[in-house]
């Protein structure tokens, strides 16, 4: 994701205010290699701006979304998340704590793919979904969540 300085420039330049509610939300999304949902950026934000609204954090990132600056994932039931790296680049998501964290994949463009009947590709997600370290050994069962 580009610097908070870019992304207010970006923001001008399509006529969106620059707020300093903005401003803390580019901070915090900035080098930011996790993928949290909405709800955790308000969370954080609202350690850093008492009373920034879940509203405006909602806009702010549906924005980033359509300037392409952020993608919105639904990998896990409940709220989206949202990755600030727009790089190519697929997810592994674990089964017991919901933890997502990025993986790459080389090689996609060789995998036969079957049925596909004219349909035009022009994107691939893959999502690997099992058993984080941390849940595998809290209990030894893979399946279990940990705490």
């Amino acid at each position: 994701m580009r610097t908070p300085q870019e992304l207010s420039t970006a923001f001008r330049a399509i006529g969106l205010k620059v707020t300093p509610q903005r401003q803390v939300l580019f901070s915090l999304l900035h080098q930011n290699d996790g993928h949290p949902s909405a709800e955790a950026i308000h969370l954080a934000a609202s350690a850093a701006m008492p009373g920034i609204s879940l509203r405006t954090v909602y806009q702010t990132l549906n924005d980033l979304v359509s300037m392409g600056e952020l993608q919105q994932l639904q990998l896990t039931p409940g709220s989206a998340r949202f990755d600030p790296n727009t790089s190519d680049h697929h997810h592994l998501v674990c089964d017991g704590c919901g933890d997502v964290r990025d993986v790459y994949v080389s090689g996609l463009a060789d995998v036969d793919v079957r049925g596909l009947d004219g349909f035009r590709v022009d994107a691939t997600d893959v999502v690997f979904r099992g058993s984080c370290p941390t849940c595998t050994s809290a209990t030894g069962d893979p399946s279990a969540p940990h705490a």
